[in-house]
């Protein structure tokens, strides 16, 4: 069976609450629809640590261009649209403290609708 995603805080509290309600991990899982494993790993954080809230939307790594930047970097896109990844990166940097990459700025543009395109050349050009 795959994963089916994060429980929300509402099915954490149902499963903290079937269990102190005196139901088996077994019972629990077969009346809310988890596996046991699931069932066993909320209740004992919670009886750990008295929490039912999953931490895991701030694991990974931050990014390195924010909201502003992004717009900044739309703004550098807009006034020259023929620029390559080079000159985009180059420019970005400029003002900045913290430089990034070309990786970097292709995931960010990519984030944000732009795709690398050639211009289409017509047939009498080759």
């Amino acid at each position: 069976m795959g994963k089916k995603g994060d429980l929300s805080n509402f099915e954490r509290g149902m499963v903290v609450g079937a269990r102190r309600a005196g139901l088996s991990i077994s019972q629990t899982a077969q009346l809310l629809g988890f596996s046991r494993t699931t069932i066993s790993r909320v209740y004992k954080e919670w009886c750990a640590k008295g929490k039912t809230s999953s931490m895991r939307q701030s694991c990974g790594r931050k990014c390195l261009v924010d909201a502003r930047g992004q717009r900044r970097m739309g703004r550098l896109i807009q006034a020259d649209r023929r620029a390559t990844l080079t000159e985009i990166t180059t420019r970005y940097n400029r003002g900045m403290q913290q430089s990034i990459c070309e990786a970097t700025t292709r995931t960010t543009l990519r984030r944000m609708g732009y795709n690398s395109r050639r211009p289409h050349l017509p047939e009498h050009c080759f």
